[in-house]
């Protein structure tokens, strides 16, 4: 007997143990029939998540068998979903995303996430709550609306029956992602997913922002656009301005009227047939445009088009040439792909307690990606940069132009220097102990072991095969003869050799 749903299956087992193959036949039938309801019950879950609003009294639990993303949500087209998204495996995040592409386009707390858990749950009560016992809660609208809806273009709103006036919206809070035609105000930020970079509006401008050290305040500009006001002009004191990504393939900076004041068009500006559009945030700090084909993303816009002018291209202390790529401050230093230099202990400052010790790297045919948009100050010499530097405990580098006289000091970790031809131009950066020279002592010390290692493995198979040799004779010597050889003898003692001799340098 089994319950599903309503329905009710009545199974019957024959045990007349005098007819084996009768009553296995059965059980057989019967458990497969079980299978398939079974099947049916847990695949019509996600179905009952098709509504297209959330009304009061709404609440619902991460489903453990979902591994990427469980709708609760829908639009009128199915085009956008919101629901649970998987993060990390043992994460979520209470997303919006576009449902064809399963790309993120909101996300309610990009700051923190919250237990892919049964205890952690999502209502509606007059206010949308993302809540877990330990934790207490999320994330809330605070709002005291009577319904949830998710618009055609991604817009989450909670509103009121009455009056069918929205209390709340996404679009007021933005995560890492500007929609079309969404209005992109002064008071809003865009957040990487990875929460180092922004992009805010000052008084007649667009940039980017770096917090390579969260300690510090303000972050770092390094992209700056500033108004063009070709069609009209920035009146001071006229309101603040704000963006709009339009569907004709620009994003437009406004301030009272509708004619913009800028307008930065994408590739497929005033082009037919182009589909929904989006910019988002990258977690390596540029600002991209997407378009919609139907079947994929195409990148359509890009603020910053050449690599090594991003803010961290090639990470801590790397290095970028362009045209060619990455490399280390430190050129006995091996780069990969984290950068030169363990991030996990290049943060803070060098004052107070704490690990404050520190070595200097010095090098020369340096510069920074955006001084254009840093601060700096005259100074006589190069020593005079380096003293004024390493007298400052906020201190991390500075780079000096003998040709300018210009000094700009960092006040944060040490990130991706440009590399050209100009020998004057010469940095200057501390580097905390202990951070390591990750492709040179780590290195040898990896290769040691793993030389270690194999010569073990070598000699136990040695000493192995020597005792299969003597039990089959002169034949297996014969049989094998080229298989084994001298040959990767000589090569583990050359690569123990090699580690030895990389862990000394």
């Amino acid at each position: 007997m089994y319950f599903h749903g309503s329905s009710l299956l009545v199974v019957e087992f024959n045990m007349d143990t005098k007819k084996p193959i009768t009553f296995l036949t059965r059980f057989l039938v019967s458990l497969c029939i079980l299978s398939s309801l079974t099947r049916f019950r847990v695949g019509s879950t996600p179905a009952a998540a098709t509504t297209q609003q959330l009304l009061r009294g709404f609440a619902a639990t991460p489903n453990p068998s979902i591994s990427t993303f469980q709708s609760l949500l829908v639009d009128s087209t199915g085009n956008y979903s919101l629901g649970f998204l998987r993060v990390n495996k043992v994460q979520l995040a209470l997303a919006v995303i576009h449902v064809p592409s399963s790309e993120p386009l909101w996300d309610a707390n990009p700051t923190s996430s919250a237990r892919w858990s049964d205890k952690t749950r999502v209502f509606f009560h007059g206010s949308l709550v993302l809540s877990d016992p330990q934790a207490g809660v999320f994330w809330s609208t605070g709002t005291e609306g009577d319904r949830v809806s998710l618009s055609n273009t991604s817009n989450l709103v909670i509103s009121l029956d009455w009056s069918n006036s929205i209390l709340w919206q996404s679009f007021d809070f933005p995560s890492d992602t500007l929609m079309e035609n969404q209005n992109f105000t002064s008071t809003m930020s865009l957040v990487s997913s990875n929460g180092l970079y922004s992009m805010r509006l000052g008084s007649d401008f667009m940039a980017l922002y770096a917090r390579f050290n969260r300690s510090s305040d303000p972050d770092q500009i390094y992209w700056k656009h500033r108004a063009l006001q070709a069609k009209a002009e920035v009146i001071e004191g006229g309101g603040p301005v704000y963006l709009v990504l339009s569907s004709d393939g620009y994003l437009g900076m406004y301030q009272n009227s509708s004619v913009p004041v800028d307008v930065q068009s994408f590739n497929s500006f005033q082009q037919r047939g182009s589909g929904i559009r989006r910019v988002r945030i990258e977690p390596d700090g540029n600002l991209k445009g997407y378009y919609w084909t139907g079947s994929k993303w195409v990148l359509d816009y890009q603020a910053i088009s050449d690599p090594c002018e991003l803010p961290s291209a090639c990470g801590s202390y790397g290095l970028c040439q362009p045209g060619k790529g990455c490399s280390c401050l430190d050129n006995r230093t091996s780069y990969n792909s984290g950068g030169c230099v363990s991030a996990e202990i290049n943060s803070g400052d060098f004052c107070g307690d704490g690990n404050n010790n520190y070595w200097v790297l010095r090098r020369q045919g340096v510069e920074l990606p955006y001084k254009e948009l840093m601060g700096y100050e005259k100074m006589e010499s190069l020593a005079q940069c380096e003293s004024a530097c390493e007298e400052n405990c906020t201190c991390w580098g500075a780079v000096y132009s003998n040709s300018s006289g210009l000094c700009y000091m960092l006040d944060y970790p040490v990130q991706t220097l440009l590399e050209v031809s100009d020998v004057t131009k010469v940095g200057y950066f501390k580097v905390r102990e202990g951070a390591g020279k990750r492709g040179g002592m780590e290195v040898g010390i990896g290769l040691l072991c793993v030389g270690v290692v194999l010569v073990f493995g070598g000699v136990v198979g040695f000493r192995l095969y020597r005792v299969r040799s003597r039990k089959r004779g002169v034949a297996g010597y014969v049989e094998e003869d080229g298989g084994v050889g001298v040959g990767p003898y000589k090569d583990l003692g050359a690569a123990s050799f090699r580690s030895i001799e990389l862990c000394e340098r």
